[in-house]
């Protein structure tokens, strides 16, 4: 681990952008114009919570990890990635997919945006089948849209607490949660938590449901061998996962049956990645978030700053 942290301390702004850019590309995917047309807000717009939160390069990317983690505890949702995926060669391409539609539904013009959702909506319609125990299930059943949708929204949130060196003004996690709900009920998910106090009920709600099995372990096995775009693979995949686990709710630690080891672990990981967070933030300064603010006509650093989110009534 410090062999790791000093690494990345030194300036490497321009190896830490061509890494990240090669694996997560601005454009997402080469299918998203975030440049025209000029003045369109998309979805959220530069006043929102929204563009905030996904702005942060190292919070999204422990986040997304971590939502990955939690997805495994749920069998239904497990049940679609293992028949119809080929997670075992490609998981990063599947995070690399997650994060190119959140990125498009994010700053994308609306039109681009509302495409991008049609398009997923599609694809979720061809992913059926039954489980070990002979239950179906559907990618676009609304309850499983729905768990995707809240691990993936509160993982997000945790990583921009726990790594974008900023604090969250009163309320904002309330707007945040209430925005990206847009989305998730655009694809079909329905009874979508909108505040802080409705993410933690509908958790303890769907607590008896999930389980940690021999499916879960297979696939958090393949995560921690997976190559990530950042310098030194091997040794940055195992401090960004174990980042992504410290963001973990306990009850998730728990039913994963992380040890003390890796707890420990997390913690050290975490100190690490929020050190280093603003190297990452300098190098990727004209990212997706900054194009989606030249279009609409405001200055990237906007994003910083949180005067424009009052507390929820």
């Amino acid at each position: 681990m410090t062999t790791l942290w000093n690494l990345l301390s030194r300036p490497a702004r321009e190896p830490i952008r061509r890494w990240v850019l090669s694996a997560f590309p601005r454009g997402g995917g080469g299918h998203v114009d975030y440049d025209h047309p000029v003045g369109d807000p998309g979805l959220f717009g530069p006043d929102s919570a929204t563009w905030r939160v996904h702005a942060d390069f190292p919070g999204m990317l422990a986040g997304g990890l971590a939502a990955l983690m939690l997805q495994t505890l749920h069998p239904l949702a497990l049940a679609g990635v293992w028949d119809h995926s080929n997670f075992r060669e490609d998981l990063l391409g599947r995070l690399r997919r997650t994060t190119s539609f959140v990125s498009g539904t994010t700053y994308a013009p609306r039109g681009q945006a509302q495409k991008l959702i049609e398009r997923v909506k599609t694809i979720h319609s061809q992913v059926h089948g039954v489980t070990e125990d002979g239950r179906p299930y559907a990618a676009d059943d609304p309850a499983l849209l729905t768990w995707v949708h809240v691990t993936e929204a509160y993982s997000f949130l945790q990583g921009y607490r726990r790594y974008s060196h900023a604090s969250l003004p009163a309320g904002a996690a309330d707007h945040y949660y209430d925005e990206v709900r847009r989305v998730a009920q655009a694809l079909g998910a329905r009874e979508v938590p909108a505040s802080e106090a409705q993410v933690a009920a509908y958790f303890r709600h769907v607590r008896p449901q999930l389980r940690f099995d021999h499916r879960s372990r297979e696939v958090l096995e393949v995560l921690s061998r997976v190559r990530l775009p950042v310098p030194a693979a091997g040794l940055s995949r195992e401090v960004f996962l174990q980042a992504g686990a410290a963001l973990l709710p306990e009850w998730a630690v728990s039913l994963l049956g992380r040890t003390s080891l890796q707890r420990a672990q997390a913690r050290l990981a975490s100190r690490a990645l929020w050190s280093v967070a603003p190297v990452f933030r300098a190098a990727l300064h004209d990212g997706i978030a900054a194009r989606a603010c030249a279009r609409v006509g405001v200055a990237s650093d906007t994003l910083q700053h949180w005067n424009c989110i009052s507390p929820r009534t």
